[in-house]
């Protein structure tokens, strides 16, 4: 499917590295390996604003008989971290795994920040980029960065869910803001390897209510004749606060035999309330190479109680990666066959939807309302 307004509206060349956070202490020439992912919202004055994941790389991680990692450290700031190359396994280009542990060990070839980047209120110009607004590492559980902004606007506080990374845990944090562009942490909120939560734009019953998507690198059988497969899945968390979360006890989307999600599934873009439901679009990864290939997919839940699927279609993707987007950069491809959805403003007639294309830039795409309702109600679409 293609559509009249698909474009990449920002990429690493958009990016003065002079002014990155860790300009002043790294001692190395770095680049940016990525600038994608973007969380996405409406500002109060009518423009909207991407938040965007900016992955800087060492432009020589190896050095002789070593390859380095950069690191945030709570008393020396910014540092580089060296490791022998004949005790690393670096055939992913966007994390070393240090070998000889009992269990899996990583450390990344970039560290993420995040950047405020102001767009016109069609999202398909930039206005301003908010250098004086960069959201960084700031406590000891974020050495390793912060990645994959997701936004929420609810009653007049705008929240913002990242994935903070450190040696003791892989954890989802909270920001908020009172005016869209200025974010404070408010700490974790969801502990080891529950990566892709996003806010569901609203209370019911004045509660908050959030997809979570735990993972593990163990995971039990399934019956041999149930239609989902063991693996990651999207799970619904409720609130009082927006602090402190219950999971529900029941199942929620998981991946289907059959379906383009083998692989795994999480939470794309935070789910909205149209006249049919609540809007979601998620990530189902088909298994394919090292990465697979990720490719976004929709469900619609019910209004009044979020817990029920009416539909859902894991068969047709909503996007897929275009390489027609990133030829004129094709240069600094280091992954293909990757939209990961990170957000979405109705905007009429419209939905604007901000993804991450290849891991590398970022990408606005107008999906008329008439197109995803006609999706939702395709003959391929599970009614559950």
């Amino acid at each position: 499917m293609t559509f009249e307004t698909d474009l990449l509206v920002f990429s690493p060349n958009d990016i003065d590295l002079n002014r990155s956070p860790l300009r002043a202490q790294v001692q190395a020439d770095t680049y940016v390996l990525g600038a994608f992912n973007p969380g996405l919202t409406r500002l109060p004055n009518g423009n909207l604003l991407i938040i965007v994941r900016v992955a800087e790389a060492l432009n020589q991680p190896i050095i002789g008989e070593q390859i380095h990692a950069i690191r945030w450290d709570l008393q020396r700031g910014y540092v580089l971290d060296a490791y022998p190359l004949s005790s690393v396994n670096a055939a992913d280009p966007r994390k070393i795994q240090l070998l000889g542990h009992p269990y899996k060990v990583m450390a990344l070839t970039s560290l993420s920040w995040l950047l405020p980047v102001e767009l016109t209120a069609n999202g398909t110009e930039v206005v301003t980029i908010h250098y004086d607004k960069i959201v960084a590492p700031e406590q000891p559980y974020q050495e390793y960065g912060i990645e994959d902004a997701r936004l929420s606007k609810i009653d007049d506080i705008y929240y913002m869910t990242t994935c903070s990374v450190s040696s003791e845990r892989h954890a989802t944090t909270l920001y908020t803001s009172a005016d869209g562009l200025t974010y404070q942490l408010q700490g974790i909120i969801l502990d080891h390897q529950n990566k892709d939560m996003v806010f569901l734009e609203g209370r019911l019953a004045g509660r908050f209510l959030a997809l979570t998507r735990p993972l593990g690198d163990l995971y039990f059988a399934s019956r041999p004749d149930r239609e989902f497969l063991p693996g990651p899945s999207i799970n619904l968390a409720g609130s009082p606060d927006g602090l402190h979360w219950k999971p529900a006890d029941t199942p929620f989307i998981r991946a289907r035999k059959g379906s383009a999600s083998t692989m795994k599934i999480g939470g794309g873009t935070p789910p909205i309330l149209t006249k049919r439901g609540w809007l979601v679009l998620y990530h189902g990864v088909e298994l394919h190479g090292i990465v697979g290939i990720y490719r976004t997919f929709a469900a619609l839940l019910d209004a009044d109680d979020p817990s029920q699927i009416l539909y859902l279609n894991d068969v047709h993707p909503v996007l897929e990666a275009n390489p027609a987007l990133t030829e004129p950069i094709r240069d600094q491809l280091y992954l293909t066959d990757v939209v990961f959805t990170t957000g979405i403003v109705d905007a009429g007639d419209y939905y604007v939807v901000a993804s991450g294309e290849n891991d590398l830039a970022c990408r606005i795409t107008h999906i008329p309302h008439a197109h995803l309702n006609q999706f939702l109600t395709s003959p391929d679409t599970i009614s559950l």
